[in-house]
């Protein structure tokens, strides 16, 4: 239970961390990897950026009856609205946005992954001038090692090609967007109800990909019962449940810990493509896959760092 009036859990203290935080890198793992099968089965009727537009425009559609009959608080102030629609222009316009034109454009699975996974060390070295975090030796080694693991298992599981300059240029857009997003909201992210931020950050992602797909692409989509059951879990679980995890989780954790996380979604994907798509799990993947794991092992334990205070302007 919370008594917060933005309805979201308390924020946890260093003694004692309530359920929500501790279940939620594993239930966020679970759905955010997921994501990656259910986008490649839905790619399949529908091009990149129309498919983004109607992912968001069904989050709003979802969004809105709950608006009505929640009536969660609206931010305060001007600004912080501007600090989530900002955020949410980061993560939903910038990171899937360019990953998915990465993949029209003909990089290969792999590459983009490789690429994206680069996102924690970004993190870790950014996070002292932005977040004012303090990023130990300790928690350097298990970035690496998470790297490590998690270039094992992309290199083990798919061909890794350069097929294009503008391809790499929208892959590394992802990823600045990504780690941007992570900064921001750790930075200058207040806390908000759940409907609210995510309505916000849709509504922003959603002018954002719009154009691009009526720009770039003749917007057909094949109505097919596939394509309806990706769209509505990657709706509900990987948009609305797995961002409202990731912003909280963020918000109540250091911003370097919370990206050592994004270490283990290319394994956890394989393996779901691999449940899911039949797609080859070779052993070495495994071994990489554990070396991935320990490393966010040791980047997320609690070592309790020393973060500078920050000065809100």
């Amino acid at each position: 239970m919370s008594d917060r009036r933005d309805g979201l859990p308390a924020p946890a203290t260093a003694e004692v961390k309530p359920l929500w935080l501790k279940a939620a890198p594993f239930i966020f793992l679970l759905l955010w990897s997921s994501g990656f099968a259910c986008a490649k089965i839905g790619l399949q009727y529908s091009p990149p950026m129309t498919f983004l537009a109607l992912r968001y425009a069904l989050v709003l559609v979802v969004l809105a009856p709950l608006a009505l009959l929640l009536r969660p608080p609206l931010p305060k102030r001007g600004v912080d609205y501007l600090h989530v629609a900002v955020t949410g222009f980061l993560v939903q316009g910038i990171y899937f946005g360019f990953s998915y034109f990465a993949f029209w454009l003909g990089a290969s699975a792999g590459s983009v992954a490789l690429i994206v996974s680069l996102q924690p060390i970004l993190v870790g070295l950014l996070a002292p001038r932005f977040a004012g975090e303090h990023v130990g030796w300790t928690r350097w080694t298990g970035l690496v090692l998470g790297l490590i693991g998690a270039a094992i298992v992309i290199f083990a599981r798919s061909e890794v090609e350069v097929t294009s300059a503008a391809a790499m240029i929208c892959a590394v857009a992802a990823l600045a967007g990504m780690t941007g997003g992570t900064l921001y909201e750790k930075r200058f992210g207040v806390s908000q109800h759940p409907v609210t931020a995510n309505a916000i950050q849709y509504v922003v992602g959603f002018l954002f990909v719009l154009p691009l797909a009526l720009a770039s692409e003749d917007m057909r989509v094949d109505w097919t019962w596939q394509l309806m059951v990706t769209v509505l879990y990657l709706v509900v679980a990987n948009s609305l449940v797995s961002m409202t995890l990731l912003l909280a989780m963020i918000r109540a954790g250091e911003a370097s810990r919370v990206s050592a996380l994004f270490f283990m979604v290319p394994p956890m994907a394989a393996v779901i493509a691999w449940v899911l798509l039949g797609e080859a799990m070779p052993p070495v993947a495994w071994a990489g896959m554990a070396i991935a794991a320990a490393g966010v092992l040791i980047a997320t334990r609690n070592w309790s760092p020393k973060a500078r205070p920050l000065t809100r302007r």
